[in-house]
């Protein structure tokens, strides 16, 4: 089997989505992805009519983002129609899922260069419109999980509080902590080393993420009341504390990111170098009541993959979602806490959908350069109890 090397890494600012949209709401979410892709040629200098294939990843694929937004961004970013592009949703974890993909294409002989993207603009298509009103699930997913059926994320992030026996004090000491280290990065200029300015519709240049808050603290976090407490949920989990509040929780965001990835050939060709080597990944799926849960099994799943312990990661990036499922995973792996989401998550930086795998990616490759790591590990947590695991070997 060939190896699949990651040659770069761009991500878009990340956007708060406010009540009266985001900075990025100008723009069409395939324009926006555009970015990214015409970001990676032009930082490589290749011909983008040597890509077999681009795989995006976007969860809410409804009006500005149906019809294979990724085939739409190819065409927006000016590549050669004959690229080829289709778009994945595996919810939180599209984009990377989409690394995964384009890393076996490379791994199996099927691709030479891919580029694995993602996108997702909740300003302009927001999560769960394309619901259309309908029930997702079905009777028959209902009647096996009695009592109710399947619940939102917000009330699976209070089952794993629950389960876990997690605080709503460290949840809010964790959220700071996000805003703290990513408040701390971005003064450093590390978000700048991934970051690809975009220009709007009126020539407005934005070039830094703007969910930071930076003045936060434990008195205002304290302040927040919880956000998905409802008489139904309290009739069927009594057990749960109603702790989750939008501030140890993700904020909405607009943002694309993408990867570059090579086989050697193509890369010794071109005449560039890999930054990191792709290791393992795997995908799991874990009780979808408390589907948060699932990126604790997929680390043991991925890291049995690679042959490596805890103890040979050197930085982990675990989204945060929501502060519950970070919290639950570090009880459950012992982890070192300072190696984890070191410049903060998306707690500070948003969670726009589609392309957060792509960001949290960028995130840790900087990371492993900076301190001199050699393995990063990165998972996230699933709609529908599923968890995507990946190992990257810094080069």
């Amino acid at each position: 089997m060939s190896n699949a090397y990651i040659v770069d890494i761009v991500r878009t600012p990340t956007a708060r989505v406010k009540r009266d949209g985001s900075s990025f709401t100008p723009l069409h979410s395939a324009d926006l992805m555009a970015v990214a892709l015409r970001a990676l040629v032009e930082r490589n200098g290749f011909d983008p009519a040597l890509v077999d294939d681009v795989i995006g990843g976007c969860v809410t694929q409804i009006g500005r983002q149906s019809n294979n937004i990724t085939r739409s961004a190819v065409l927006s970013a000016g590549f050669p129609e004959s690229v080829p592009a289709t778009t994945v949703d595996r919810q939180c974890g599209s984009s990377m899922q989409a690394v995964a993909f384009g890393a076996q294409g490379v791994q199996a002989g099927a691709y030479d260069l891919v580029i694995a993207a993602g996108i997702e603009s909740m300003s302009t298509t927001p999560m769960f419109s394309n619901k259309n009103g309908e029930d997702p699930f079905g009777p028959t997913v209902a009647d096996r999980y009695a009592g109710g059926g399947l619940v939102e994320q917000g009330i699976s992030a209070e089952l794993v509080a629950a389960r876990w026996g997690l605080t709503r004090e460290a949840m809010d000491a964790y959220s700071l902590q996000s805003h703290q280290r990513a408040a701390a990065a971005q003064s450093a200029g590390t978000f700048a080393k991934q970051i690809v300015p975009v220009t709007l519709p009126d020539g407005t240049v934005i070039s830094t993420d703007d969910g930071i808050r930076a003045d936060t603290s434990l008195e205002a976090l304290a302040g927040l009341k919880p956000v998905f407490v409802n008489e139904g949920a309290k009739a069927r989990f009594p057990e749960i504390n109603w702790s989750v509040t939008a501030g140890n929780a993700s904020q909405i965001s607009d943002g694309a990111s993408g990867v570059l990835i090579m086989g050697e050939e193509m890369m010794k060709k071109l005449g560039l170098k890999p930054r990191a080597r792709i290791v393992a990944s795997s995908v799991i799926g874990d009780d979808p009541l408390a589907m948060l849960s699932a990126v604790i099994p997929v680390t043991n799943k991925t890291l049995a993959k690679a042959g490596l312990t805890m103890a040979d990661i050197d930085a982990f990036e675990v989204n945060e979602a929501f502060a519950a499922p970070v919290l639950a995973w570090l009880k459950d792996t012992g982890a070192d806490e300072a190696k984890v989401n070191q410049n903060g998550g998306a707690i500070a930086l948003g969670h726009p959908l589609g392309a957060s795998g792509g960001r949290l990616l960028a995130s840790l490759l900087v990371t492993l350069e900076e301190t001199g790591g050699r393995y990063g590990f990165q998972t996230m947590c699933e709609a529908g109890g599923l968890a995507n695991g990946l190992i990257i070997e810094r080069l």
